[in-house]
């Protein structure tokens, strides 16, 4: 009786786990909380959460690093760390751009708008801090911090949305249009400092809607944000 006492309780923890690391209140590549503070959390012996940790582990979605801690694998934002076929032909074709560009456009723009209407003052302020490394990164001409801090800000809207196939699949993309999508907005804020100015006004007036809870504004300014780069886009293919 004790032994399935005990299994059902780390099979709760388990379940209970899995949808905070669905829902972000664990993000993909942090830190999990210690087994103390897990099992005060969730009211359970630290036998239990140790349990509940090596079953998620042994699936792939935490990492176990002996020494340093358990950290969330970006397993559940991703489906795989092999590129998918699609993402291949994301990579190889070009011509894609216009149909991730207008699926973006739905999907970010019902993300910032739900995000206005929930984010927490965590998320603000998570939200608030991108931003301003953002605007340093910019003011530092630093191309490469500006595009990872770009993710990481589009990240932290996602995560403020708490719909997790909002995050989910925002994540997912991310993920699959990084090196091609985001390369070529670098290549856009190498070109034209203009270009890259506009982009940092079109985050502050996203994250102010936000922050300050406007949700038609936010979803306003997401889509005219998606819309800006594919006019860009548009006009360098044509100068080409």
């Amino acid at each position: 009786m004790g032994n399935k006492l005990s299994g059902g309780r780390v099979g709760s923890i388990t379940r209970r786990l899995e949808e905070a690391l669905l829902d972000g209140t664990f993000p993909a590549n942090s830190r999990l909380p210690s087994e103390r503070d897990l099992a005060q959390r969730y009211a359970v012996s630290r036998n239990t959460v140790r349990e509940a940790i090596q079953q998620l582990g042994a699936r792939g979605l935490l990492l176990i690093r002996p020494r340093s801690g358990v950290f969330v694998s970006d397993q559940l934002r991703t489906g795989t760390a092999a590129p998918s076929p699609w993402g291949q032909l994301i990579g190889d074709s070009p011509a894609r751009r216009e149909d991730i560009l207008e699926f973006r456009r739905v999907l970010e723009g019902a993300t910032a708008y739900f995000a206005a209407q929930r984010c927490t003052e965590d998320d603000v302020a998570r939200i608030r801090d991108a931003m301003a490394r953002l605007d340093r990164a910019r003011a530092e001409r630093d191309l490469l911090a500006e595009s990872r801090i770009d993710v990481e800000l589009h990240e932290a809207i996602a995560l403020a949305s708490r719909n997790s196939m909002f995050l989910h699949l925002h994540s997912s993309i991310m993920k699959m249009l990084r090196e091609h999508i985001m390369l070529n907005v670098d290549g856009l804020r190498e070109l034209d400092v203009s270009v890259s100015e506009a982009l940092l006004f079109q985050h502050r007036t996203i994250c102010e809607a936000i922050c300050t809870g406007r949700p038609e504004e936010a979803r306003t300014a997401m889509q005219a944000h998606i819309d800006y780069v594919r006019s860009r886009f548009e006009m360098e293919e044509r100068e080409r």
